[in-house]
């Protein structure tokens, strides 16, 4: 094996070895909320064209490199798809045992605390009104 193969096949275990980690805590947590969708949809996007360039080339290190980022990031843009669609199931849906629609608040329904406004060192309602 040349020093150029040897190059490739050692930079692809390590790149492979160090997103490792990353992926097994995705799949073992299903937690993926620090991910951004687009940017996961995005990367995946350009790995499909890279795809192209790749798989052009004579089979080596490389091959197997871009493989597993390939299936890393398809890995991860199904679950961010799939937490994003829990946290926001569609608008219509409803709760089958209720029958409650869910997901389609409308501002006036929401309760919102509201804390009085500050006057001076008292509140509004610690004024009294001297006449």
């Amino acid at each position: 094996m040349d020093v150029p193969m040897l190059a490739g096949t050692v930079a692809a275990v390590v790149f492979a070895i160090a997103n490792l980690p990353m992926v097994w805590k995705a799949l073992r947590t299903r937690d993926v909320g620090s991910y951004s969708l687009g940017s996961i949809g995005m990367i995946n996007a350009a790995n499909v064209v890279y795809s192209l360039y790749v798989f052009s080339l004579p089979p080596g290190p490389i091959w197997l490199l871009h493989s597993f980022y390939l299936a890393a990031s398809a890995v991860m843009l199904v679950l961010c798809a799939r937490q994003r669609q829990r946290r926001h199931p569609h608008p219509t849906s409803t709760h089958r045992s209720a029958g409650v629609e869910i997901g389609r608040a409308r501002r006036t329904d929401r309760v919102r605390a509201v804390k009085p406004a500050r006057l001076g060192p008292w509140s509004a309602a610690d004024r009294s009104v001297s006449g």
